[in-house]
C-alpha cells in the first residue's frame, strides 16, 4: 500500500553505481519514495523544483557544478531539503555547500544507514553533517583565518599534473612530460578536480592561476 507522507526523494549523481545503491535503499524503506533520478545537473534543475523532499546531490556532476544546481534549485524551491554527497570533504567544499543552501553534507564513504537517516532528518528540518565534516567545520570556526587551499592539500605529482593543465596541456602531453600513461593522467585529472571540486579542467587551471598568484603576493609581503 502507498504511503502518502512518505518523503519524496531525488538522486542526482552521475555514476550508476552509486544511483543504483541510493535506488535499492531509498526503495527498501516504508517511509520513502524515490521520484526521481537524474545524472546531470541541468536535468534536475528543469525538473526537480516543486515534485520532491530531499534530494541527494552529488557535488561533481559533468554538467554544472553541484553546488551551483543547491542553489538554484533552492531559489527555485526553498522548501527543497539538500543533502551533498561528495568523496570529499575539504572545508571550503563544506563551508560552500552551506552557503549554497545545503541542509547537509556527507562523504561517499559513508554508511548506507548513515544517508537514510539523513534524509529523515533534513526531511523534519534537521541539518545532517558526518562525523568527518563536522570535525573541519568546527576547526573552521576555531580557525576563522586558518584557510588552507585545496591546491596545497595535493600531492607532489597531483600539483605538477595541475601545473600543466593550468598551460594547457592535453593528457598526451601531460603524459609525456611527467612519464605516465595517458590513462594514469586521466585518473590524476580526475582525482583532482574532485579534490578541487569542479567539473571542468578551465576550472580548475584558473584556481591554480589565482593560487599561485595568492603565493607570489604573500612571499613577496614577507
Amino acid at each position: 500500500m502507498a504511503n502518502d507522507n512518505a518523503i519524496r526523494v531525488a538522486i542526482v549523481d552521475d555514476h550508476e553505481v552509486v544511483r543504483i545503491g541510493l535506488r535499492n535503499m531509498i526503495e527498501r524503506q516504508d517511509d520513502m519514495k524515490l521520484v526521481q533520478e537524474w545524472d546531470s545537473g541541468k536535468d534536475a534543475i528543469e525538473q526537480i523544483p516543486g515534485q520532491v523532499d530531499v534530494v541527494v546531490l552529488d557535488v561533481r556532476l559533468p554538467d554544472v557544478n553541484g553546488l551551483e544546481v543547491c542553489r538554484i534549485l533552492k531559489t527555485k524551491d526553498p522548501h527543497l531539503q539538500i543533502i551533498m554527497l561528495t568523496s570529499f570533504g575539504g572545508q571550503d567544499l563544506v563551508v560552500d555547500a552551506v552557503n549554497a543552501g545545503a541542509s547537509g553534507y556527507l562523504l561517499k564513504e559513508s554508511r548506507g544507514r548513515a544517508v537514510i537517516d539523513g534524509i529523515r532528518t533534513v526531511a523534519q528540518g534537521g541539518a545532517l553533517f558526518g562525523p568527518e565534516v563536522t570535525s573541519q567545520l568546527l576547526d573552521r570556526l576555531r580557525n576563522p583565518k586558518t584557510t588552507v587551499d585545496p591546491v596545497a592539500t595535493l600531492t607532489a605529482q597531483e600539483q605538477k599534473v595541475l601545473e600543466l593543465i593550468a598551460q594547457g596541456r592535453t593528457n598526451k602531453e601531460i603524459g609525456q612530460l611527467v612519464f605516465l600513461s595517458d590513462k594514469t593522467v586521466k585518473h590524476y585529472v580526475s582525482n583532482i578536480l574532485s579534490k578541487l571540486g569542479y567539473t571542468r579542467r578551465s576550472e580548475a587551471a584558473a584556481h591554480y592561476a589565482r593560487y599561485i598568484a595568492q603565493e607570489t603576493t604573500e612571499q613577496n609581503s614577507n
